[in-house]
């Protein structure tokens, strides 16, 4: 049986986001990889499209130092507005040729000074109150040629499921999928992002299932679904929202997961042809909080959230491997 690879947002763990904290407690629960997103590499906390070319170094530095690797670079690109009108909203809109020769362009530069094949994106916002049907083949046309730059370097472009953008469901990801036709895009499915959508588990694994010919990994975000009340209240008085670990309430991950093991040795074999280790599963859990470019959910939080993850990955019977005694070696 393949293995899947668990990482995680590593900067929803540590309040000060510094780059070694995030590192001491992804070593700490056994996990070697981390999608970079927010971090603090000794100037303060910055998006990772922010980074200077020192901070870069001292990263890398502290890669080989904890033994940890990027297992894809946590980008924001594509969550932009599609054209350029007034929506009552305060997302940018960047024109898209600056578009392709300024963030796109960092986010591969990234990837390769990171050493990972893979980009996290998303899919635009159309205006808001507007048909996203309506804008999907704008939406192809770029994203396009932002997945035709990637694949010259070598790299692949995930767009992840979220509300408000034209992918923003299982039937518009896939058709942005094949539209764009390429091997180096693929779809991140979020079941936590669709339930917060309104989506019933059931609903959440029809729209999966829509997406499977163009599945390339999977966010873990657990979602209060179908709504538990007394649980939800109990939440309420310590400040916490609807996002909880898997295993304690949320549907729609159990049927998800059961039915991605079947695509994990297809997958497997599909990445590592292009030079990526695995089919990675990441743990993005929120449980703290979250919202349009991030989340939170505190050292115990991501600790509690990835036991949760391992104990329904254990029955629903995935292979993985956390560090154990026999890697452990002396610096």
């Amino acid at each position: 049986m393949a293995e899947v690879i668990l990482s995680g947002f590593a900067d929803e763990g540590p309040v000060s986001k510094r780059a070694e904290e995030q590192f001491t407690m992804m070593r700490a629960l056994g996990l070697s990889y981390y999608t970079i997103r927010f971090i603090d590499v000794g100037n303060g906390v910055k998006n990772v499209m922010e980074l200077t070319a020192q901070e870069i170094q001292t990263l890398q530095k502290l890669h080989r130092e904890f033994g940890i690797a990027v297992s894809s670079i946590g980008s924001p690109l594509g969550k932009v507005k599609l054209r350029d009108v007034e929506d009552g909203t305060d997302n940018r809109y960047v024109p898209f040729r600056e578009y392709l020769d300024t963030e796109v362009k960092r986010a591969i530069e990234l990837a390769h000074a990171f050493d990972t094949k893979l980009i996290r994106g998303f899919s635009y916002y159309h205006p808001a109150g507007s048909n996203p049907w309506d804008h999907l083949n704008q939406a192809a046309d770029q994203l396009s040629e932002i997945v035709a730059l990637c694949a010259a370097e070598g790299l692949v472009y995930g767009s992840e499921v979220e509300s408000h953008l034209i992918g923003g469901d299982g039937e518009t990801l896939i058709a942005l999928h094949e539209k764009i036709d390429s091997p180096n895009t693929c779809i991140i499915m979020d079941v936590g992002n669709m339930e917060s959508m309104g989506h019933s588990p059931d609903r959440v694994f029809a729209e999966y299932v829509k997406t499977k010919p163009g599945l390339g990994w999977i966010h873990i975000k657990g979602f209060n679904a179908p709504a538990n009340r007394p649980m939800l209240n109990r939440a309420k008085k310590r400040g916490l929202t609807r996002f909880i670990p898997v295993d304690q309430g949320d549907a729609g991950h159990e049927m998800v997961l059961r039915d991605f093991l079947t695509l994990v040795p297809h997958l497997h074999r599909k990445f590592v042809k292009m030079g990526v280790p695995g089919v990675f599963i990441d743990l993005e859990p929120h449980v703290k909080g979250g919202g349009q470019f991030g989340g939170f959910s505190g050292i115990d939080g991501f600790g509690v959230a990835f036991r949760a993850l391992c104990n329904l990955l254990d029955y629903l019977g995935y292979a993985y491997h956390l560090s154990g005694y026999e890697d452990l070696t002396m610096p």
